[in-house]
């Protein structure tokens, strides 16, 4: 199926790894050209090399930090200098917070996860806004998880402002749905990415298990038997990503092998 992307401009938060680089991967496929985003330049640039060396579309690197507010707004006008134009695709993806329950934390750790985890995902969506509802077209896709739907017991930051980003992402896509503008929310279950080794390994130290052994359990509650793999990610988010999708706006699109139980 041809989705239609060639030539479009996106921007990808998070795109070194995970499942940042698997939309990017899978966006490049199509002929769209992508700006990854992220701290690291070095690997920023690795991974640009190798989606370039696919010859559909093309990759840049615009390095920033989330938690840099201004190096974000930078970031977008050098990936849009470098791209040809108004960004047409926006991955918002931020990092998730460390395992942890809510009650008694500090408010600082509010406070930076807030900055870092939703302010800017607010700052970016509105520096893009203007060129998509100019143009009459764009696309908004957020990283959340399926903790929105299914708070889960140990991540209490990131159930919290997760649910925070997918309300927000629910009220925006109203305003700007007859600008041509769509904005869906991804939730992810168990994805094969280096955050689940990270939970796992977490997960393994409190209660005396191996990672492996983690991992196991926690496969028997996803009715699909396995762990999601980054290309199925990047295939659902290509396509809201499509002009194909243009009728899918503010929904919560689950990719997570049936685990939620919720209807």
């Amino acid at each position: 199926m041809d989705l239609q992307l060639t030539g479009k401009r996106a921007l990808i938060c998070g795109g070194s790894s995970g499942l940042g680089r698997a939309v990017a991967t899978a966006l490049v496929a199509e002929g769209a050209h992508v700006a990854l985003l992220s701290r690291d330049a070095a690997k920023l640039q690795a991974v640009a090399d190798e989606l370039n060396a696919m010859g559909q579309g093309k990759a840049i690197i615009a390095p920033a930090d989330l938690a840099d507010h201004d190096a974000l707004l930078k970031a977008v006008d050098v990936a849009e200098t470098e791209l040809g134009g108004p960004i047409q695709i926006l991955l918002n993806n931020t990092g998730g917070p460390s395992p942890s329950g809510v009650a008694g934390l500090d408010p600082t750790v509010w406070r930076d996860q807030f900055e870092a985890m939703v302010l800017s995902v607010f700052r970016l969506t509105d520096r893009v806004m203007p060129g998509m509802r100019a143009m009459g077209w764009g696309r908004v896709l957020n990283v959340a998880s399926t903790s929105v739907i299914e708070p889960i017991g140990t991540l209490g930051v990131s159930n919290t402002l997760r649910a925070s980003v997918a309300a927000w992402a629910k009220t925006l896509a109203g305003e700007v749905a007859a600008n041509g503008v769509t904005v869906n929310t991804l939730l992810p279950g168990r994805i094969d990415t280096p955050r689940i080794e990270r939970l796992d390994a977490a997960r393994a130290a409190a209660t005396g298990a191996t990672p492996q052994d983690a991992r196991a359990e926690s496969v028997k509650s996803i009715p699909a038997g396995r762990i999601g793999t980054t290309e199925e990610f990047g295939a659902v988010a290509a396509f809201l990503a499509s002009p194909l999708a243009g009728y899918v706006t503010g929904s919560l699109i689950r990719i997570d092998g049936g685990a939620v139980k919720a209807i």
